[in-house]
């Protein structure tokens, strides 16, 4: 086995998160308002900036003060973000239990999280407190897909980039782990995963094991 730690991304591949579940089809009055309001007022790079440390009480005031038409919702966002943690996804919740049970291999979170909000998160899943480390966005003031926060990960926990395995949902941090020397796979479904990891070396007991 080359790798002597994996590094999980949390939201889409461990965690259940979609602004979605709040802004449903039957929150707007129509799929136009909806867009307009995910492309222009409360954007991924909006929130991604609150990922990155900024105070969500000052970033909801200030789109409010741009957008004042769009308040309610700018107030759901944050307002309502519980709803929004759906839950767990269990297939690849269990498969980093089995993943636990391989010999010397470490298991690390590298998320983009609000430093706000990840506290609900920690009470709500116990497997959050299963991994050997945890670096967190919000708390560092930095978020992928930029280098640096790649490197807290690497430098705080000693690790030989050639050595660890990453897993995101997002391309763009996925290609910019791998730019620095980590070996990446590109999640898109729990049996991906599981074909991806059997190409690279984990056992099928590891990895299909129901135990």
């Amino acid at each position: 086995m080359k790798y002597q730690a994996i590094i999980w991304d949390l939201g889409g591949v461990l965690i259940d998160w979609n602004p979605l579940y709040v802004f449903d089809e039957n929150y707007f009055t129509s799929e136009e308002e909806r867009r307009f309001f995910f492309e222009q007022v409360c954007t991924n790079e909006w929130n991604e900036n609150q990922d990155a440390g900024y105070p969500i009480a000052r970033a909801t005031e200030e789109r409010i003060a741009l957008f004042p038409e769009w308040e309610k919702p700018i107030r759901d966002y944050y307002g309502r973000w519980k709803e929004m943690l759906r839950g767990e996804h269990p297939e690849t919740v269990q498969l980093f239990r089995r993943l636990k049970q391989v010999p010397a291999l470490r298991h690390y979170a590298l998320t983009n999280w609000s430093a706000e909000t990840f506290p609900i998160a920690l009470e709500r899943f116990d497997f959050l407190h299963w991994f050997d480390g945890r670096v967190v966005s919000g708390e560092e003031k930095t978020r992928k897909p930029f280098p640096e926060f790649y490197q807290i990960l690497l430098q705080r926990y000693h690790l030989n980039p050639s050595e660890a395995l990453f897993i995101d949902d997002n391309l763009r941090n996925v290609k910019a782990a791998e730019s620095l020397g980590i070996e990446s796979i590109h999640f898109i479904s729990p049996q991906q995963l599981k074909e991806e990891l059997m190409r690279r070396g984990f056992g099928s007991h590891y990895v299909h094991s129901d135990s």
